[in-house]
């Protein structure tokens, strides 16, 4: 258990270092997460009960954009540079480099989110700086990036993996979106815990089934 968390490290480890020095990856999630948080206040003159009842979906429509263009690129870099091979080489369970990849992805997602709350909450004047809406954040973003390194990896050798991806991405994880924009909704909008507590449950459930589905059928991925 020791060397498989080492090694799950290393992949972490590797995927940071090298994105500190080109940048690439973070760069253009946030710049397009800012853009696309500028448009949505430009364009959108809100009262402020809209402002608090569309927040939830504006945020996620942001994050979920920005998240799709890191898992893209992630595994592409890795693909192009002829890295993935190199990893699959390695003498460790493949599912290392699942689970190193998806958490450097949600390390990536989790840095433009943290970012961009504090700006939205400005622009907006919205209270974002709640426990369970933050809660809801981390939940999503888990959901989200636990399905995308899954389905970037099977799309990373199609020519066509930057349109292909969020094809088959959004379906799958419509679910984690609805159940994220509604229970973030309900905490905004200071809804009882009750009414919010069966969009939390799916999130957790979801994550759970995807992370043991991911784990399993990695290896048959790669392979293929």
């Amino acid at each position: 258990m020791k060397s498989y968390l080492s090694a799950v490290r290393a992949v972490i480890w590797k995927d940071l270092t090298a994105e500190w020095r080109s940048r690439e990856n973070l760069s253009a999630m946030l710049v397009f997460a800012l853009l696309v948080i500028l448009i949505f206040n430009f364009a959108l003159e809100l009262d402020i009960q809209s402002q608090d009842y569309l927040a939830s979906g504006i945020l996620w429509s942001t994050f979920i954009f920005a998240g799709t263009i890191g898992l893209n690129r992630s595994l592409a870099v890795e693909k192009d540079r002829g890295c993935l091979d190199g990893l699959l080489l390695a003498p460790v369970d493949r599912s290392v480099i699942y689970f190193g990849k998806a958490i450097g992805n949600l390390i990536f997602m989790l840095i433009v989110e943290i970012i961009i709350l504090p700006v939205y909450s400005f622009l907006y004047d919205v209270a974002l700086f709640q426990p369970g809406f933050l809660l809801i954040v981390l939940l999503g973003s888990i959901g989200y990036i636990a399905v995308g390194t899954l389905l970037a990896t099977m799309v990373v050798q199609v020519r066509t993996r930057d349109i292909l991806l969020p094809i088959l991405l959004f379906p799958l994880t419509l679910p984690v979106i609805i159940a994220a924009v509604k229970a973030s909704q309900g905490f905004l909008q200071l809804l009882p815990l009750a009414e919010v507590l069966p969009w939390i449950n799916i999130l957790i459930v979801y994550d759970l089934i995807f992370c043991a589905a991911a784990f399993m059928l990695f290896d048959f991925v790669v392979e293929e």
